[in-house]
């Protein structure tokens, strides 16, 4: 178990290394680790885009002992909600973490000037970015820095493009050119920190206590992801699996929730993509599934005929829903355009796809004019999408710098707010399948699909139970995706990683714990995780419950106000009132 914890403070250009075994034990890694360090290191009222906003990345103790305990856990306070900010990523950040010999990094303070920070191993170094701030391509700048660092193999570049610097409040951090920390703003808070870049180079080894045991373990875990059915959808087509069931079942978004099918989902589809554009396909560190898949497009030069610059970025089941169906967008080779663009800059495509949604609607209703929006934007148009998502980053007048806010704001002063789709402040998912699933964006900590899957729930139910059910099934699921989120499991792999896996899992590593300590422990990192969303200002009594959800039919029919209010009261008795 890795529990030494490097804190870095960006206004002093010092840093420090602490052993927090006790953290590490108690918490276990990842989340539950990181709730305890922010709390630890930051006031809970502070401006997230102000220089006591605090980082925390944190790994896992199976990372990097185990097949996919591949991810790293980000957490700070989030610009786009003001609120608790948690975003996961994949690729070599979590490895590249623990070889250098952490369990987690916090970062505080900001610098006068543009840096990137290099930590390798126990060293860290501040760097002068002054000449790579302003280059708006993410891609570019993490080519840049990996040449002039080196490390290849054993290192990650974490870095922002154009919409961190510009403090788009849903600006992601992108590492290893296909993996990104892309909910809730993290990019902008390294905007507002003068951080262009993060890297860590970790050259350390691993080795387990029980070598026996361990690669018994190993074992049936490596079989599980790659010999069963498990993880196969994931290797095959990857999550763009979802968008031809979703459709036939009545639960894909389109044009702003105006509908739940989309005529054209077969040619956005993840089998017409890997057709027809799929390049390659990549695993994060450690991972023998390689669900990412990476498209190739191919871009002419202006007045060059024959002449085309190819690109390469990877694509999953939310970018193509919010910058595809959300859009009305149907052409293939529109959609990898568009998505391209929200990639160079650092957007978050989700929350990218739902603001322009919304304006697009806002335009159509009259509540906007090109005085507005620079732009006639139109269901389907990609082209000026493409300018659209131009205009979010460089903000050239009061409408686009209220949209790089979010919709919440940009509804709330443009008006529109009945159809302005989001939840907690963070632009909804790609799912409309039923009442779990906009429970679930309600009550998840995060106000994500991935906190409590509600929109499988509701995939599975037959019947629509009482809401009180719908609540508690939700929790607990939260509750268990806790700990894996605190050993840094991908979700993929919930599947796998049942709890007598876990357990045994443990074992091999030297440590013994039951499952029902397990269970207790994914009960209190959820309970400190919901006690520092209140204590950070969170209002569950101002919780909106978007006026859109109940106009488009799902698969479960039409949605009542009243059954979502009872859920959510339950949940405020139940839950809240244990704190």
């Amino acid at each position: 178990m890795r529990s030494k914890v490097l804190k870095i403070d960006l206004t002093t250009y010092r840093y420090e290394i602490e052993d927090r075994k006790d953290l590490f034990e108690e918490w276990i890694g990842g989340t539950g680790v990181a709730i305890q360090l922010l709390r630890e290191e930051m006031n809970p009222h502070v401006d997230p885009l102000g220089e006591e906003n605090v980082i925390v990345f944190a790994v896992g103790p199976f990372t990097p002992a185990y097949p996919l305990a591949s991810k790293t856990v980000a957490m700070f306070k989030s610009p786009l909600t003001n609120n608790l900010g948690e975003s996961h990523a994949g690729g070599r950040t979590a490895c590249a973490i623990a070889n250098a010999g952490y369990g987690a990094i916090v970062i505080k303070g900001r610098s006068v000037k543009p840096v990137y920070v290099v930590v390798n191993n126990d060293k860290v170094y501040f760097r002068d970015a002054r000449v790579i701030w302003g280059i708006t391509d993410s891609l570019i700048v993490g080519r840049i820095i990996a040449e002039k660092e080196g490390g290849r193999g054993v290192r990650t570049v974490m870095r922002i493009g154009g919409a961190g610097e510009r403090m788009v409040r849903y600006a992601c951090v992108t590492t290893e050119t296909y993996r990104h920390f892309g909910r809730l703003g993290l990019g902008a808070v390294f905007g507002s920190k003068n951080l262009k870049a993060f890297v860590v180079i970790g050259k350390g080894s691993y080795r387990a206590k029980d070598m026996k045991t361990y690669r018994e373990v190993y074992s049936r875990i490596y079989d599980l992801a790659v010999k069963s059915d498990a993880m196969k959808k994931y290797h095959l087509i990857g999550t763009p699996v979802n968008i031809k069931p979703l459709n036939e079942i009545g639960a894909l978004p389109t044009r702003n929730l105006q509908s739940s099918r989309f005529e054209d989902a077969e040619e956005i589809s993840g089998e017409a993509i890997a057709e027809h554009n799929l390049g390659r396909r990549i695993a994060c560190s450690h991972c023998p599934v390689a669900c990412i898949h990476v498209f190739t497009l191919r871009i002419p030069y202006e007045n060059e005929p024959y002449f085309y610059k190819t690109v390469m970025i990877s694509y999953d089941y939310e970018p193509i829903y919010a910058l595809g169906s959300m859009l009305g967008i149907g052409n293939r080779e529109d959609l990898l355009r568009l998505l391209h663009r929200v990639e160079i800059y650092g957007l978050d495509a989700m929350s990218t796809g739902v603001c322009l949604a919304w304006a697009t609607e806002a335009m159509e209703k009259g509540l906007i004019g090109e005085s507005e929006t620079l732009l006639p934007l139109r269901f389907g148009d990609a082209n000026t999408y493409i300018k659209a998502v131009d205009h979010i980053v460089k903000q050239p007048n009061d409408f686009y710098r209220a949209l790089a806010q979010g919709v919440d704001k940009a509804s709330e002063i443009y008006g529109g707010k009945e159809f302005a789709l989001s939840f907690g402040g963070n632009e909804m998912p790609g799912y409309h399948a039923g009442y779990a699933t906009h429970i679930g964006y309600l009550i998840g900590l995060r106000h994500s699909h991935l906190d409590n899957a509600g929109y499988s729930l509701d995939q599975k139910m037959k019947e629509v139970p009482e809401p009180e059910q719908v609540v508690d099934k939700l929790v607990s699921e939260e509750k268990w995706r806790q700990v894996l989120s605190s050993l840094v499991i991908c979700f993929f792999a919930r599947n796998i990683y049942k709890p007598d896996i876990v357990v045994d899992a443990f074992r091999a590593l030297g440590r013994e714990i039951t499952k029902d300590e397990l269970m207790e422990k994914g009960n209190k990192i959820y309970m400190e995780k919901l006690k520092l969303k209140m204590e950070m200002g969170f209002d569950w009594k101002k919780l909106r419950i978007p006026d859109r959800i109940f106009e488009t039919d799902t698969p479960h029919g039409m949605l009542r106000r009243d059954y979502i209010e009872r859920a959510l009261n339950y949940y405020r008795e139940k839950y809240m009132d244990a704190i």
